[in-house]
């Protein structure tokens, strides 16, 4: 009997490429969910007679309330139980609560689906950052983050035209039932190739004083704290820029043709940037170019601001400023996360909760400030994408005690 057991086959855990292929899938969930619905805004405003145009911006505000508040629970229970139930179980509730959300006859009942689906999607995410850092650390977190954020950031190319295509053939509620059938053919890749990452042995209890410790080191860390506050700040002009751009095309420009094409090209730009993260991060350091690369943010940010302010900005030279932005931004949201996390390793799943709480949290809130100040033009969100920038580049100065481009000793450790 024991021979048996003992020849019995193992499970080949996933190579490089998969495993970098199942963390993209994963944080790709959110994005899906997210940018598939621009195109949908005003059919389902007007199927479920939602008064205001601002309002139908709820549908994206709902889910990033439930994405946002989530993580502060999978997290923990992620460092007790293993990260393969929680993100199973995860995803088991993305696909009941898509179900849920193609079947929703009042906006209220589609603004708690998409709060639930915010819940579902927050395990993706933080799980996603959890296992990558329980297998990595440093620049080679950073690269294998970049790695799977330039497939991440091509999602919101194809998620606008996604959407399209559905809406050409079908109503709305069809996007919904497609998340369903993506989120369940994600679950039963995951749990028939993801091994458990979280050693036995490195599983912490689950109570109260354990919670409070792993909260109080993730924010009082300096770097966990400078580097999560910058990106959440960037979150937030990202996330302003979701919450206007459809009313930007729609309204500003009179250019909705322009909607996918406009996506595909920014979100091009934010591919392109994380590919070139993983390429170089690695010689040049998180540092150096995360910390050049929020300087050249905020440049076109101001550039942007001025065009704005002029009244005169082209649609060409707004969407050229847009994307270059939107680049930058790719060459920092891997690397501020990889920084973040350097001293988290003994606490992985609760630190890549809080952090990524405090980030969608804080970034809803700045984003939704921003697209609710949305007046016609592009001054709001040119603006938003300036004082970010700034606070964001503060936020670091005294993270790293005004010493720009500085490498720590542990930020170089290959893995």
């Amino acid at each position: 009997m024991a021979n048996r057991v003992s020849r019995a086959p193992v499970r080949k855990a996933p190579g490089f490429t998969e495993f970098v292929a199942m963390v993209a899938s994963l944080m790709a969930m959110t994005a899906l969910a997210i940018d598939a619905m621009l195109p949908a805004l005003p059919a389902i405003g007007e199927a479920l007679d939602v008064a205001s145009d601002n309002d139908r911006q709820l549908v994206i505000g709902a889910l990033l309330i439930g994405f946002g508040f989530a993580q502060l629970v999978h997290g923990p229970l992620s460092d007790r139980f293993g990260r393969r139930p929680l993100l199973i179980g995860g995803l088991g509730l993305y696909v009941l609560s898509s179900i849920m959300a193609a079947y929703a006859q009042s906006f209220e009942l589609l603004l708690a689906a998409r709060c639930a689906q915010g819940v579902a999607v927050a395990a993706t995410r933080v799980l996603a950052v959890s296992i990558v850092r329980d297998l990595y650390v440093g620049r080679k977190m950073a690269q294998v983050m970049s790695v799977a954020m330039t497939v991440f950031m091509a999602v919101p190319v194809l998620a606008p035209l996604f959407g399209e295509i559905i809406l050409s053939v079908a109503s709305w509620r069809w996007i919904f039932g497609m998340f369903a059938v993506i989120g369940l053919s994600v679950g039963l890749w995951i749990g028939w190739r993801l091994p458990e990452t979280l050693k036995r042995e490195d599983r912490m209890p689950l109570t109260a004083s354990r919670i409070w410790r792993g909260w109080r080191h993730t924010l009082t860390e300096r770097k966990s704290l400078g580097y999560m506050t910058a990106s959440a700040l960037l979150s937030g002009a990202l996330f302003g820029f979701i919450n206007s751009v459809q009313q930007i095309m729609f309204d500003t420009f009179q250019r909705p043709d322009m909607l996918v094409p406009a996506f595909a090209v920014i979100a091009g730009a934010m591919s392109a940037a994380s590919l070139l993260n993983s390429r170089i991060v690695l010689r040049l350091g998180t540092r150096l170019v995360s910390h050049s690369a929020l300087l050249f943010f905020i440049a076109l940010a101001a550039l942007a601001t001025v065009a704005a302010l002029s009244g005169s900005a082209p649609f060409w030279l707004f969407l050229c400023l847009l994307a270059l932005n939107m680049g930058a931004f790719g060459l920092c949201g891997a690397n501020f996360s990889a920084m973040a996390m350097e001293e988290m390793g003994a606490i992985a799943g609760t630190a890549s909760s809080v952090q990524g709480a405090v980030g969608v949290l804080s970034g809803a809130f700045i984003g939704g400030t921003i697209g609710q100040m949305y007046d016609g033009s592009t001054l709001p969100l040119t603006l938003g994408f300036l004082i970010c920038g700034c606070l964001a580049l503060g936020c670091i100065f005294i993270t790293e005690k005004g010493r720009l481009f500085n490498e720590d000793e542990l930020a170089a450790e290959p893995a």
